[in-house]
């Protein structure tokens, strides 16, 4: 029989080697912990800047629309994402330290971190699914009162400004049709200066063409402005549910991996 033996036979007959085998596959495992939650980390760190950055378009780019809304539920659900995304890229950086540093406090609090931001999304979907539910209710109730009532009025030149801006952006007139502007108390008033529907119906914007309310002068479309902007909302809203999802079964990994790091530095230390 030969004096060496392999290393598996070592650890399988003394009791120090096999201690010492143990504590090489400890390191093995936690080094690949450490290297795939570095990775998660990176990818989490990127989908906390799309979700910031979901959100801040849609309060700079589409915030024209959102003073024609009866309700703020979905400007709320864009805050929040904003709010998540900071959160997210806040916590990515602490995540660099504390899996570099392997400190059990750090990665703690990063745990809750994961899971408050978790939370926090959740929030948002809900927010975002709830609107999403009753937002054809409320387009018809206030569209067309907002049309009617205040547009072209003295306090509302915000309200008028963002109308002018959907029929535009939309190529629309009107909540359900054109025929809906006879009834506006703008086109009703002196101030409309015999317009049968507002400049901003027109296919080409200039001074008071809209006192020609022809099909080949203005914007004719089935359904009017109404079906635009409720399919413009919930192709948006189902973006914003989808990058949450997406961030959010990322933050389910992390939290699963943060524990088994946490865990097995325990055990490496104690």
């Amino acid at each position: 029989m030969q004096k060496s033996c392999s290393d598996l036979q070592l650890c399988q007959m003394c009791p120090a080697t096999m201690a010492h085998c143990k504590t090489e596959q400890d390191d093995w495992l936690l080094a690949h912990l450490k290297y795939l939650l570095f990775i998660f980390n990176f990818f989490f760190w990127v989908g906390g800047a799309a979700v910031m950055a979901v959100g801040i378009w849609t309060l700079v780019e589409k915030s024209g629309y959102l003073s024609v809304l009866a309700s703020s539920t979905f400007a709320a659900s864009a805050y929040i994402l904003i709010l998540a995304g900071a959160l997210v890229m806040t916590t990515g950086f602490l995540g660099f330290g504390a899996i570099i540093r392997e400190q059990k406090s750090c990665l703690s609090t990063y745990f809750c971190l994961l899971l408050v931001i978790f939370l926090v999304e959740l929030v948002a979907g809900v927010l975002a699914h709830v609107y999403y539910q009753r937002l054809s209710d409320e387009l018809k109730q206030h569209l067309n009162s907002t049309l009617t009532e205040r547009y072209g009025q003295p306090r509302a030149a915000e309200i008028t400004a963002s109308m002018d801006r959907l029929q535009q952006d939309f190529k629309c007139c009107g909540s359900n049709s054109s025929a809906d502007w006879q009834h506006s108390a703008y086109i009703l008033s002196q101030e409309a200066q015999g317009r049968l529907v507002p400049d901003s119906c027109c296919k080409t914007v200039v001074l008071r063409c809209g006192q020609r309310a022809h099909p080949s002068n203005i914007y004719k479309v089935e359904g009017g402005c109404m079906a635009k902007l409720e399919q413009f909302l919930a192709e948006h809203l189902l973006l914003m549910g989808a990058v949450g999802i997406g961030v959010a079964c990322l933050q389910i990994c992390g939290m699963v991996l943060t524990c088994c790091f946490h865990r097995r530095l325990q055990q490496h230390f104690y």
